[in-house]
Parts: structure tokens; sequence; C-alpha cells
């Protein structure tokens, strides 16, 4: 993606699939938002388990800050927390049924499963 997420316009599209995979179509996202319904809820904790670098961790987070769906507390400074928004929980079986399409259709046996 040339330009940072945290840049882009939403979308402007009639379809709500189109405006939602403007935000949820970047897999850091996802991944992001895998570890915060794991309970994940400072910076540090979404690192490990994503593999994302900090400067995108940095972007993505805004961008989910941005459009609601995150809010960070306090809302600058150090030491803040991520928590879900009910934008955020409302995306619950989103996540759920990506998990079981993907544990179902595409799982290794090897990889962990959230």
């Amino acid at each position: 993606m040339s330009q940072s997420i945290h840049r882009l316009r939403p979308s402007r599209s009639p379809c709500p699939i189109g405006r939602a995979s403007r935000l949820l179509g970047d897999r850091w996202v996802l991944l992001i938002l895998r570890e915060a319904f794991l309970g994940a809820t400072r910076f540090e904790e979404f690192l490990p388990n994503t593999g994302i670098n900090r400067a995108a961790l940095t972007s993505r987070l805004a961008a989910l800050i941005d459009h609601g769906v995150l809010e960070r507390d306090p809302p600058t400074g150090r030491r803040a927390e991520y928590r879900l928004t009910e934008a955020g929980r409302a995306l619950a079986p989103v996540m759920g049924a990506m998990r079981d399409w993907g544990q179902e259709w595409l799982l290794d046996g090897d990889a962990p499963s959230f």
C-alpha cells in the first residue's frame, strides 16, 4: 500500500462491504483486532504475535481509533491502553466466522488458533 492506511479517506462506496473492506481488508488490521479480542491492550502486546513493525502498528492503531473501532486511554502520552469500542466489539461475529472458516478450510495441523 503506497499510502498509510491512517491517511486513507473513508470509502464512498454505496456497498457496505466495500466500505468495510477499506479498513478491515488490511492484513495488519485483522491481526491487531485478533490480539485485541484476545486481551492485548498495550502497544507492546500487539507486536509479538502479529509480526508487525512499530511504524505499521502505530499507523494501524491510529486508523482503528479514527474509525471508532478502538479507543486509546489516555488519548495522548505514554502508557496508553487500547480498547475495543462498541463498534469494535460488534466485529466479534465477523472475527469468529473468519476463524471458523480458516480453521475448517485453511488450517495447517500445527498452526495455533485463537
